[in-house]
This record gives structure tokens, sequence and C-alpha cells, in this order.
């Protein structure tokens, strides 16, 4: 199964209780509040999302977590950085020079493909419309005249 960390998952859940106060600073423990998970686990993502700059951090006794950016300007795909490197579904798709049987290997151009698919999607959501709720998921079915197959997305 494919999927990203639970820290990384944790990170947007994170990130969209920042960008719902637009105008506030946030201590870790009102983040850890309204998220609904463990101080020590908010402040281990803070950490990581301050390092790469998605998050500005102010000391003191009003200190706390704004974005470092409005959240239109904040791609999905940069807080999956943050958490997890270079998005890559594979070694190879990361970079060149990371996996020793590149140079033999047949299926690296159609991995690096799917990659690219996939970092665009992530790279084309942006905070902001992770604030949005999402109209009710339809299912599309389709039946093929010819065979009667009933094909569901």
């Amino acid at each position: 199964m494919l999927r990203v960390s639970r820290l990384t998952d944790y990170a947007t859940v994170v990130m969209t209780c920042i960008a719902a106060h637009p105008a506030d600073v946030l201590s870790t423990a009102q983040i850890a509040d309204e998220t609904h998970l463990e101080l020590p686990t908010v402040s281990k993502l803070l950490k990581a999302l301050s390092h790469a700059a998605l998050v500005e951090s102010f000391r003191g006794v009003n200190g706390g977590y704004r974005l470092a950016r409005p959240a239109s300007e904040i791609s999905l795909a940069e807080i999956v950085e943050a958490l997890e490197g270079p998005i890559g579904m594979t070694e190879c798709s990361a970079g060149e020079g990371q996996c020793d049987r590149e140079s033999q290997c047949g299926v690296r151009g159609s991995w690096q493909r799917i990659n690219s698919v996939l970092d665009n999607a992530l790279r084309a959501v942006s905070l902001a419309e992770m604030l949005r709720p999402l109209p009710p998921y339809t299912r599309k079915i389709a039946v093929t005249v010819k065979t009667g197959e009933t094909i569901t997305e």
C-alpha cells in the first residue's frame, strides 16, 4: 500500500489548524488541543515545519506559531517534503545515482513518469484548499455496451 507516514498526515492536520487562524499566533498547546494530538508530537512536527520554513515561531509569553506564507502559497507537496524528504515513489525517481541498478533498469522511466504525476498532483493542492470541505464523493459507474461489464471509478 502506498501511503504517507502518520507524522506526515499529522503535519497536514497541524498546518490546516494553523491556517484556519491566519491572524493568530497559536501556542503548541493550543494546536495540540484543537487537533487532538499529543503535545510532544505537535512539538516535533512544528520543529520540522519550522525548519522547512513553512511556519514561523515566536518566543515569549504570547509566543507560538503561524504560517510563514499565506495558506494559498503552501502546497501539500511542501508539507510532505518537510517530513519525508524529496517525493519519490522509488529510489531512482527521487534523483540520479540513488540505485545501483538504474543503468540496466527497464522500468525506471515509467516510475519517473508516475512519480512526476504524483509530485504534480501534490503541488497542485494548496493548504488553503485543504481547509475547504469537499463536495460529497460520487462514484462514476459505466457499463460497456458490448460486454455488459461494469466499470467503477
